[in-house]
């Protein structure tokens, strides 16, 4: 009798954890060698005063990498424009993740959410270490899978290493926030985020397709199912799910530090009370999400002062609008540049309140090629996407 290789036990107990609501994704998990795709990855170096990464690059089979592999943990691949397959024993990567090996569970309740039927096109957008791809594949037939990334690189390293283990799904290199490889599809997961969801998507989606995909700066998954008129109707999902935002170049746009030198402890040219205290966006992510839905771009920052232990909220913008809100026992608010940003948040937090701080997951979604948007549930609140 052929010995079972030692990495089916760990892909095993690991299907057993994620699919628990989803068994028809056991078999697939169970036998799909995630340690082939990620064998090198960046782990963060903890307390680094900079944003740094050190390289973890075991040994093939060994314990370490089949520890990592079937952990149910994303596994960060990308650093700046750095892969770990490119990086020199002991070099340090800079900056923020620009791709990943999601983790698994991530994976599996998005498809269970997208619900494929045997014989329908899948269309996986962000194909990263080619795992979700892989899951597809071996699930429904290669034949029925297309995986699309804006890296050349992810692409062939993934199409060589699925190859490895018998998984041909397409794969392309392509903008997916552009034309597609092909014009019908009837199911699209994307493990990218998105604002706005692509057209070029909505076209291509067959009516009583499904689409899964997340706004950018935001963690909200929505599902929604294409119907006869040209419009996906669906729901804001009620747990979240966070992914890079969909890129052009090797690496995203730089971060607004120059915005954040002027608003770090400059006077401001609005200074005044707070309205009510001063939230911890941290904490308090569905105020933050709302804020992004309705001012979108705004960067956001926070510190405490560890004098006397004050907290500190800056919100940033490309065109020089900033605010700085300190807490404390005389709390203020700094603002400056051509926009009130900080007065445009308390705006959006009032009429939430107003509207009886309705669930994030209440929202409803509209997609349409022509323009998409969400809409609260009284209907007099709709933002686009």
């Amino acid at each position: 009798m052929t010995e079972a290789p030692e990495w089916t036990a760990a892909a095993g107990a690991l299907a057993d954890k994620v699919t628990a609501n989803a068994p028809g994704w056991h078999e697939a998990v169970s036998n799909t060698p995630r340690h082939q795709l990620v064998p090198r990855w960046w782990r963060r170096i903890l307390d680094s005063p900079t944003q740094e990464w050190e390289l973890a690059s075991p040994p093939e089979r060994s314990a370490e990498l089949l520890r990592a592999a079937y952990t149910d943990e994303t596994l960060v691949t990308r650093v700046g424009p750095t892969h770990a397959d490119h990086a020199a024993p002991g070099e340090h990567g800079m900056g923020d993740p620009t791709s990943s090996s999601t983790l698994p569970g991530l994976i599996v309740s998005m498809a269970h959410r997208l619900d494929v039927q045997p014989g329908q096109r899948v269309l996986d957008v962000g194909t990263g270490s080619g795992y979700s791809a892989a899951l597809f594949a071996r699930r429904f037939g290669d034949e029925y899978v297309t995986s699309v990334d804006v890296d050349p690189y992810l692409v062939e390293a993934a199409r060589t290493r699925l190859a490895g283990f018998g998984r041909t799904p397409r794969l392309e290199a392509v903008d997916a926030t552009g034309e597609l490889p092909d014009t019908e599809y009837d199911r699209i997961m994307a493990t990218v985020s998105v604002r706005p969801v692509p057209a070029s998507w909505l076209r291509a989606l067959r009516p009583g397709g499904r689409v899964v995909t997340t706004v950018a700066h935001t963690a909200l998954l929505i599902t929604a199912d294409m119907g006869t008129d040209g419009i996906a109707r669906g729901t804001v999902q009620p747990d979240p799910a966070t992914f890079m935002e969909t890129r052009r170049e090797a690496d995203y746009p730089g971060k607004l530090d120059d915005v954040f030198v002027a608003a770090r402890v400059r006077e401001g040219e609005d200074v005044r009370a707070p309205e009510g205290a001063i939230p911890d966006l941290w904490q308090e992510w569905p105020l933050r999400w709302l804020f992004e839905l309705n001012t979108p771009g705004v960067e956001t920052r926070a510190a405490t002062y560890p004098d006397d232990g004050r907290r500190v909220v800056w919100l940033l913008a490309a065109d020089g609008s900033w605010a700085r809100a300190e807490d404390g026992t005389s709390p203020v608010v700094h603002q400056g540049g051509p926009r009130r940003l900080w007065d445009a948040l308390e705006r959006v937090r009032r009429r939430w309140e107003e509207n009886g701080r309705f669930p994030l997951h209440s929202l409803r979604a509209e997609l349409s090629p022509k323009g998409s948007r969400l809409v609260t549930p009284d209907e007099s609140w709709r933002f686009p996407i």
